[in-house]
Parts: C-alpha cells; sequence; structure tokens
C-alpha cells in the first residue's frame, strides 16, 4: 500500500541539519501519523507520498516547506520581572538557550529561547529552533495501512478531541470550544 491521504504511516528517521543530529526515531519505535492531516510539516508529508514498506530514501526540506524562515521580528525584549514566580526571579531559566513556555497576548502557549540576558530585561527568540535551516530526512518507511473512522475523526492518539472545560481554559484563553471569560468557563459551554 502507498502513502496518501489518511493512511496511517509508520516512519523511522534520522534527522540531519547542518551535518550534526537534530533528531531521529528510537530504535523499534517509528513515527507513526495519519498522512494528509497536517501533523507533519509539508516538506515531509510531500517526500513521503506515493512511497511504500521497506522503501528507503532521503527527503530534503527547505526552510519554506519546513520551519518558515528566520524572522528578526520574532526576537524581542522581555522585562526580566517576567521570569518572576512569587515575587522570586526564576535565574535557573535566564540561561542562553533554554527554551521557556510563555503565554502570547491570545493566551496561547508559545516556546521562546532565552538569546540574551542584560540587567533588566531578557531576549526571547520565538521562531522556532529549526526556522532558515534547510532539513535532512533519512527515512524508512515501516508500514502504511487505512486510518480507521475513529482515528480519522479523533486523531491517531486522541489529539483532535476537545479538552475537558477545566483542562483548557483555566481563564487563559481560547480552550476549542468558545472564548474563555477569564474564570475557567467557556462561552459555548453555558
Amino acid at each position: 500500500m502507498k502513502i496518501s491521504d489518511n493512511k496511517v504511516v509508520a516512519v523511522a528517521y534520522h534527522l540531519t541539519v547542518d551535518g550534526k543530529t537534530v533528531d531521529k526515531s528510537p530504535e523499534g519505535q517509528p513515527l507513526e501519523y495519519i498522512h494528509g492531516t497536517h501533523m507533519m510539516i509539508a516538506g515531509f508529508e510531500k517526500g513521503l507520498e506515493g512511497h511504500e514498506p521497506g522503501d528507503r530514501f532521503s527527503i530534503v526540506v527547505s526552510p519554506d516547506e519546513g520551519y518558515g524562515e528566520y524572522n528578526p521580528a520574532f526576537r524581542f525584549d522581555i522585562p526580566k520581572s517576567s521570569f518572576e514566580v512569587g515575587g522570586v526571579l526564576r535565574e535557573d531559566l535566564l540561561r542562553i538557550g533554554t527554551l521557556v513556555p510563555m503565554f502570547n497576548s491570545e493566551g496561547q502557549v508559545v516556546q521562546g529561547t532565552v538569546a540574551a540576558v542584560g540587567e533588566n530585561t531578557v531576549t526571547m527568540d520565538f521562531n522556532h529552533q529549526l526556522a532558515g535551516k534547510t532539513l535532512n530526512f533519512d527515512v524508512e518507511v515501516v508500514s502504511v495501512r487505512d486510518a480507521t473512522k475513529k482515528e480519522l475523526d479523533e486523531g491517531l492518539h486522541g489529539e483532535y478531541l476537545p479538552l475537558e472545560e477545566e483542562e483548557c481554559c483555566g481563564g487563559k484563553g481560547n480552550c476549542g470550544k468558545g472564548e474563555c471569560e477569564g474564570k475557567g468557563e467557556c462561552k459555548k459551554n453555558k
């Protein structure tokens, strides 16, 4: 069976960037996903299209089909006080290269990397760590099968299921069911 939309695909992969290993699937534990559902970067899916179990090949993914070009506008200074918890500065987070989850203005969690630490500010870079990079994948297609209706509706691992109200809102923003009203309740759930 060939890889096409709505197939559950299992691939073993080894990703290198600039000649260095960045990621790889654990031995005997291939990556599984539903092809064509945009769960993977576009260039990776495009490179797998039409292949079948047993195929071994390389995929080169340009930044525009990977994690995008590096955007300097996604790098900016944040007051050091933003890294305080209970009035105490989290010095452990203020190391260059540390990945820090933060909330954006819509209440969504975004990952930022500490790029510099000043006296009163911290320079955070919110570009993906692989933005602007060419990705080199060596892959082996392990298996391909039709996705079940349940997998198409709920996701391979339940990732399409709505979160419970208390899990998603917490007064922090859009929970997928409706806008939160600031007390952990979604407008649509009332």
